[in-house]
């Protein structure tokens, strides 16, 4: 890859960085103290000078100094969250310090005048007409977080975030009001620091967030609706998030921060499933002699022995400071983290440097930004959690007998003749030792921005902006010759025909360049931004494809193998024109209009070209005469906004073109003494274009009593059409049996309600609290002209009944509903096996007689925060809840019945506990009973902090806390979590419940 431009830009850049650091040879400097209206020294106050970027920002007493300011009059500037700013004019004299008095600051919640991150660029938060939502580090969720979308969970109404289990860096599902697309991706645009990042992963990583270290953010900003994200166009439909990390400051003193947390980490909760002594006792009583003679004499728990108590270690350095007037901050992280199943563990090494000058009299800034990382991860297979919970416990770990020496000891159902009894399960514990699979993942964010105010124009600026996201991903899985489920029977006597070794690659390069225009003025009340712009972004994906070995490395399966077979590669190209105008008038009439123009290779030329407006209005109602002088209300604003958004990411990058595949495997054909690999038509659909989402939202922002109270309410509707999803396609119609194409509408509606109050502020005591609930109603309302009879597309398949499916995709119902059979139950409240409802009144139970009951995702989401200081001591915690959202146990479906107990006649398997409530003999996988109520209430976090203040003769100051994650759950569902995102329970790894224990020393 091959970037033409950046030699000049860095050759521009040392060569500026040089002649201007000798700028301010006629320079003194400025100190002095900022206090409460209690006489309180300040921590942590933004002091700058006015039209300069020469700052700093105070110590634990509220001091300040400021180096290398320009001789001559100056106003100094001081804010901070939640009192009122400052203007002091000062003087400064040449090779002298002058020293500054009577800075005092008052409290003042409103941040009217605060900055808020929005698409290319800010607004002071009182000229916002969207919905955005900003969370600064101090209000992020604390203790042990591994990935950068933990820290706002349970934050921000209408924001789900749902982590996919309890591994180490494991994979959220990050929704914004709930799901806008069938089976495009629905997950929010990620932008990093200005870059637009590639969030569909990389090979080896769980989570392509994980790759991010979060002691580095410093704000996490999410854009909701479309007037706000509607400057992103065909990626914004799911919704924005804006990450800005931690940057230096001009004129700031160096700063080292260095911060250690130790975890420990045990399982919150277990699958339900039969002793030893009451899986003899029910097989005794209803088994057979054949399943009698089976039972062992052991007693073993399997969780128990694939769980574990797991430590992480998670250190973290940082410099910040400032160098010759060039801002910078660099930091390294170090974290280790164990999984609580045994074999599994997360390694992260990441490092990030930022640098901000700002030359030619303030009239250039330059923004390098670059984030790396490394992580090696040792995964586990998510089955083996399954197979420790139907393993048989009268069986155990180990066997004594000769004939288990070929698997290293450990207990296996085997034949006389020593080879495995066929589709028997595997030892959960020999799997997970006798398997490494590992992947080492490398990922490199870096941007570097140029922001200039062009001369002679006032208000005028031109912005550049060259990015790149490269990410490496390599790893294998070796299935050692003692491997049970990999066993040769033709390996007696040659333990190297066992085993099996697989591999894979993958490189990912993206891309960026961005560039607007944008101009500022104020005529007389009347205030105006306008910018245009435009993007250039590609996408490249390649890789090997790989054959696979057998486990010692040397030898292929076959000798005519090669190591590989030709890889794959694909490019995406995303080309856009953007523009903006807002408008402001007296500080009460808002105005925002936005425009994207996209054009993506994805479809074919005539259909790719997508345009995305919208509007927003806000009335600032507080600035009106009648309340301006009103101390009751503080702020009072109402927005109204409309936009329209697209969708293109369906996976596929090439699906409207006629092409040929590799046909490997069965494809293969016989020819002589060989095989030859030969092409395959793939389907296609030249008509496949842009899925489009229009959003209406009115908000009203609030705030009474000096804004100790305030927040938010906002109603919206949001409705996606054209949507992206796969198709049914008729035999011999396209070359394949479904076909990504455009059908049908879905519809989201809902309401969001968010307060803060601050009930106590004084010198001693400040107990701060957060509240946030959001209701939201999912409808499919229409899939296109169908075949009569066609009730819906079937989606989330079956464990243990391959080809059947538990949801249904249909018109007047949420998305991925379950589509299922109604019980019938006793008079004792007893499920009747295999006695249904008889629906259509046929005398005929099949599946004619589904119906659709409840969905996977929930209607209400709801959090709520508080956080009690009391001098250096304080108290916080994070309570989430989901309301209205159920869960297909299908643990409990496919293994709860007396018949599972015995999966052959050589051997037997355990049953979870619900046997006891239904006593069914067979599978019931459709009754209704298995959709059980997955509402929860969960305390995610509990921290304890103490600030010990100034150690080491003064010169760095300590603080210490204690945390715990996942501190309670309250739930009816019976399965191991209730909080399964897609809403079928199956091999879940269970969340752990989290011991931390950290210091932070500042220097």
């Amino acid at each position: 890859m091959k970037y033409p431009y950046l030699p000049k830009l860095l050759f521009l850049l040392l060569f500026l960085c040089a002649g201007f650091t000798g700028a301010f040879a006629q320079t003194g400097s400025l100190s002095g103290q900022v206090v409460d209206e209690k006489n309180q020294g300040m921590p942590g106050v933004t002091v700058l000078i006015e039209g300069t970027s020469l700052g700093n920002s105070t110590n634990s007493d509220g001091t300040y100094s400021i180096q290398n300011v320009p001789a001559g009059p100056h106003t100094l500037i001081t804010s901070f969250v939640g009192f009122n700013s400052q203007r002091i004019p000062v003087t400064v004299v040449a090779g002298q310090n002058t020293a500054v008095t009577g800075i005092t600051l008052g409290e003042n919640t409103t941040l009217l005048n605060e900055a808020v991150v929005v698409g290319y660029g800010t607004q002071r938060r009182q000229d916002v007409t969207g919905s955005v939502v900003a969370i600064s580090s101090k209000d992020f969720v604390q203790g042990q977080v591994t990935n950068p979308e933990q820290l706002i969970q349970g934050k921000i109404a209408g924001v789900s975030i749902t982590s996919g289990g309890g591994a180490p860096g494991s994979g959220s599902t990050v929704r914004i009001r709930g799901n806008s697309s069938l089976n495009a991706n629905n997950d929010p645009l990620y932008v990093i620091d200005g870059v637009p990042v590639d969030k569909d992963g990389i090979s080896g990583s769980s989570n392509p967030l994980s790759l991010i270290n979060p002691n580095d953010i410093e704000t996490v900003t999410v854009l909701k609706d479309a007037s706000a994200t509607a400057i992103y166009g065909n990626r914004a439909a799911n919704g924005v998030i804006l990450i800005t990390t931690k940057k230096g400051l001009q004129g700031e003193k160096l700063t080292v921060n260095v911060s250690s947390q130790t975890s420990v980490s045990r399982r919150a909760n277990t699958y339900d499933v039969l002793t030893a002594q009451e899986y003899t006792d029910l097989v005794r009583t209803k088994g057979s002699a054949s399943q009698i003679a089976r039972l062992g004499t052991a007693s073993t728990d399997w969780q128990s022995e694939i769980f574990r108590t797991a430590a992480t270690y998670d250190n973290n350095v940082s410099l910040t400071g400032s160098v010759k007037n060039v801002p910078f901050r660099v930091s390294y992280g170090n974290l280790y983290q164990d999984g609580i199943v045994i074999t599994n563990n997360l390694k992260r090494n990441t490092g990030s440097v930022s640098l901000s000058p700002v030359l030619f009299d303030n009239h250039l800034r330059i923004d390098v930004n670059a984030k790396g990382s490394q992580v090696t991860n040792r995964f586990i297979d998510n089955g083996q959690v399954g197979n420790a919970v139907l393993y048989d416990p009268t069986k155990p770990v180990r066997g004594s007998e000769s004939q288990f020496a070929p698997f290293g000891g450990y207990f296996q159902y085997l034949q006389p003749d020593g080879i495995p009894v066929g589709l028997a399960p595997g030892n959960p514990v020999a799997a997970l030792n006798n398997t490494n699979n590992v992947s080492d993942v490398k990922r490199l964010i870096g941007n570097v921005q140029f922001d200039y105010k062009i001369h002679g124009v006032e208000g005028l600026r031109a912005n550049l902006n060259l990015g790149t996201d490269i990410a490496r991903g390599d790893g294998n899985t070796t299935n050692s010759s003692q491997d049970f489920g990999n066993y040769n029977p033709k390996a007696i006597g040659n333990a190297n025909l066992s085993g099996r070794y697989t591999q894979f690659n993958q490189k990912k390069d993206m891309r960026l360049l961005e560039s607007y225009l944008a101009y500022a003025r104020q005529l007389g009340g009347t205030k105006f931004d306008v910018q245009g712009g435009y993007s250039y972004q590609d996408f490249v994906n390649k890789g090997d494809n790989f054959l696979a070995f057998r486990s010692d490395r040397t030898t292929l399966f076959n000798p005519e193998d090669k190591l590989t077979v030709p890889g794959y590669y694909s490019k995406l190209v995303l080309v856009s024109f953007f523009g903006r105008a807002t408008v402001n008038v007296k500080d009460r009439y808002l105005l925002t209009a936005t425009w994207r123009n996209d054009n993506t290779s994805r479809f074919r030329k005539g259909v790719r070209s997508g345009q995305f407006p919208a509007v927003g209005l806000g009335w600032r109602i507080k600035g009106e005469e009648f309340l301006a002088n009103n101390a009751a209300i503080s702020e009072l604003k109402l927005r109204l906004g409309w936009g329209r958004t697209g969708q293109q990411d369906i996976g596929g990058v090439y699906d409207y073109l006629p092409r040929y595949s590799l046909s490997n495997g069965s494809g293969q054909v016989q020819l002589g003494n060989g095989t030859t690999t030969t092409l395959r038509p793939s389907g296609y659909n030249r008509d496949l274009t842009w899925e489009t989402t229009t959003t209406w939202n009115a908000g009203l922002d609030y705030g009474f009593l000096d804004n100790r109270v305030s927040g938010s309410i906002d109603v919206y509707e949001r409705t996606s059409r054209d949507l992206l999803a796969q198709i049914n396609v008729p035999a011999g119609g396209n070359l394949t049996n479904q076909l990504n194409a455009n059908i049908g509408s879905l519809r989201n509606r809902g309401i969001e309600f968010n307060i803060n109050g601050s009930p106590v502020r004084s010198a001693d005591w400040n107990w701060d609290l957060n509240f946030n609930v959001a209701y939201n109603e999912n409808e499919i309302t229409d899939l296109g002209s169908q075949k009569e009879g066609f009730v819906g597309y079937s989606v989330g398949g079956i464990p243990g009944n391959t080809g059947s499916f538990i949801q249904l995709n249909t018109i007047g119902a949420a998305s991925s509903s379950f589509f299922v059979r109604k019980q019938v139950y006793d008079s004792n409240g007893r499920p009747l096996e295999g006695v249904y409802v008889d629906q259509n009144g046929d005398g005929i139970i099949n599946p004619n007689d589904n119906y659709l009951y409840k969905q996977p995702a929930p209607k209400a989401v709801l959090g709520f925060s508080s956080n009690v200081a009391y001098k250096q001591l304080n108290l916080s915690f994070l309570l989430r809840s989901n309301v209205g959202n159920y869960t297909y146990n299908a643990t409990a479906a496919n293994l709860a019945n007396l018949t599972n107990a015995q999966g052959s006649t050589a051997f037997l398997i355990n049953i979870p506990s619900d046997i006891n409530n239904t006593g069914f003999t067979t599978q019931q996988f459709f009754s209704d009973y298995y959709i059980q109520n997955a509402s929860f209430l969960r305390c995610e976090n509990i921290t304890l902090g103490y600030n010990v203040g100034k150690i080491f003769s003064e010169k760095a100051n300590l603080r210490l806390s204690a945390a715990v994650q996942n501190a309670f759950l309250v739930t009816k569902y019976e399965g191991v979590d209730p909080e399964i995102s897609g809403g079928i329970d199956n091999n879940f790894y269970p969340r752990a419940r989290t011991f931390t224990f950290g210091l932070n020393l500042g220097i």
